[in-house]
């Protein structure tokens, strides 16, 4: 069911909403009434204060959920409190809540960085969700149905698109790009963001989560400190999906072992290996490859020029076992093949190539030869099945109409990615708050921001181990979007609900 709560009678019109319950930074004059975007919108602006809200109902987990849905945009408000630029967001909220003080509030983005948030928006948690197969590839006909295993009967979520993403843009073609384009200058005004949206929903006494996919996982990290230390927002948990490195440092033979058990864990996924690991199920084969990556390859890598030529080719024997690439091609690397090379070698002899973020994918380039696949099959099938949905669904399901183009992708360079401490002030946000928690969820063929290093980084930011009982990591046999298998999306919200109710004490002092 889908109801529009706005009439369309001039080219801008006056929503008369809760949505006006919020006033300007560093100003007590209430926001100006809120304007609906016209289909026609000839100067390709929007108001950087605007909202639509609309009445909808979804069958999740077979129970008719009714929800209201706010879609806008939000101002990023400078010291002056002037607007420089805004959010554009999504929230959906449960109706006939009567206590949110006691609802979770799930703050969720995307990465990139650079990328708007509608891929965990309509692919994962949202109530919903884009036409795939159960195994996550694109169908026609374009378009979306309910999400049976959305969040939102356990949780109210917004999804944000930080600035040049979705819909959101400076003010002004003078606001300097390097206020937004850095890690530290994204988890600033991010930050302060949160703290205005929080204020005007009314939500400050609610259990709150953030989770991140990818790039947005180094945002959520930095945001746990951020939102703690500048804004004094404590989290109940932190959500990291398909988690980057962190800026959690990790050269030379650490960094270029790591990956071996997602090469194996691909390998076994194309039927590359033989036996015993051909015939062993993906996660009773992973601990042997795990425990030879620390325990033989790192410090085989160690040794460099002066390894001796019978353990190097031993150890190169033994990674043609688990992953599949011959022996020869790891001794012509320095035993160190790189995930380019990989992806166009795994299945070479077939003639495919296989993806980046989900390896499960295969493409096929111009020519065989070569160190590295063309293109990422992969990232077209998905922008493929998720464009055409999302810009159908804002605009016709949720009411927000512009001929401002929504950006999937958005220029965001050059990046400052200067600083990046976010893994560790992630750990020091959780000693500081006993009640903050973190779960970790990866998908095992995803190649781009592998599961053993988001093993690794739990590690590290928990470097004498007193947090590990309140850490979780989750392993998925899919991709970096491991959401999109059916199977995986089924499971890893339920696992999602399980961390959020674990992660709230009510009546249990907050101390060690």
């Amino acid at each position: 069911m889908i109801k529009i709560l706005a009439v369309f009678t001039s080219a801008f019109l006056t929503i008369f909403s809760n949505c006006l319950m919020a006033q300007r930074r560093g100003n007590s004059i209430p926001i100006p009434e809120y304007k609906n975007p016209t289909t026609v919108s000839p100067s390709m602006k929007i108001d950087p204060d605007t909202c639509v809200i609309t009445k909808h109902s979804a069958i999740i987990r077979g129970v008719n959920i009714s929800y209201t849905t706010r879609t806008g945009t939000m101002p990023i408000w400078n010291e002056d409190g002037s607007a420089i630029a805004d959010i554009f967001y999504t929230y959906y909220e449960r109706d006939n809540i009567n206590d949110r003080a006691k609802r979770p509030l799930l703050i969720s983005f995307n990465g990139g960085p650079g990328t708007a948030s509608l891929w965990m928006q309509i692919g994962y948690t949202g109530p919903r969700m884009l036409n795939i197969d159960d195994e996550g590839y694109p169908i026609l006909p374009y378009g979306m149905r309910d999400n049976p295993y959305s969040l939102l009967d356990d949780a109210d979520i917004v999804y944000i698109d930080p600035v040049n993403t979705g819909y959101a843009r400076k003010t002004s073609k003078d606001v300097p790009d390097a206020l937004f384009y850095g890690v530290n200058q994204d988890v600033k005004y991010i930050a302060d963001w949160i703290n205005t949206f929080v204020s005007r929903i009314n939500r400050w006494k609610s259990p709150k989560f953030l989770i991140g996919e990818s790039y947005g996982t180094t945002r959520a990290a930095g945001l746990a400190e951020a939102l703690q230390s500048r804004e004094w927002m404590f989290l109940n948990g932190v959500i990291l999906v398909s988690p980057t490195e962190l800026g959690i440092k990790r050269d030379g033979p650490v960094s270029a072992a790591l990956k071996t058990p997602y090469f194996a864990a691909t390998a076994w996924y194309h039927k590359k290996l033989l036996a015993p690991y051909a015939d062993k199920k993906l996660k009773d084969f992973l601990p042997e490859v795990e425990k030879f990556t620390i325990e033989e390859f790192i410090p085989a890598l160690a040794y460099g020029g002066i390894l001796p030529a019978e353990k190097k080719a031993a150890i190169a024997k033994k990674l043609e076992s688990y992953t599949g690439i011959k022996a020869s091609v790891y001794l012509n690397n320095n035993l160190d093949v790189s995930p380019w090379l990989f992806w166009k070698e795994l299945l070479r002899e077939e003639g495919f190539t296989i993806g980046r973020l989900d390896s499960r994918y295969k493409g096929i380039d111009a020519k065989d030869g070569g160190v590295e696949p063309d293109y990422n099959m992969e990232l077209v099938a998905w922008n493929n099945a998720f464009a055409p949905a999302m810009n159908d669904y804002v605009r016709n399901e949720l009411g927000f109409k512009t001929d401002l183009k929504y950006n999937v992708f958005g220029s965001v360079f050059p990046w400052d990615n200067n600083n990046n401490n976010t893994g560790y002030d992630l750990g020091n946000a959780m000693r500081q708050n006993p009640a903050l928690n973190l779960f970790v969820q990866s998908g095992y063929f995803d190649g781009a921001c592998d599961y053993f290093n988001a093993k690794y980084n739990t590690w590290q930011l928990d470097p004498n181990g007193k947090l590990q009982n309140r850490i979780k990591w989750e392993g998925y046999e899919s991709g970096h979007m491991m959401y999109l298998r059916m199977q995986d999306r089924k499971v890893a919200t339920q696992h999602i609900r399980d961390f959020m109710k674990s992660s709230i004490k009510y009546g249990i002092p907050i101390k060690y």
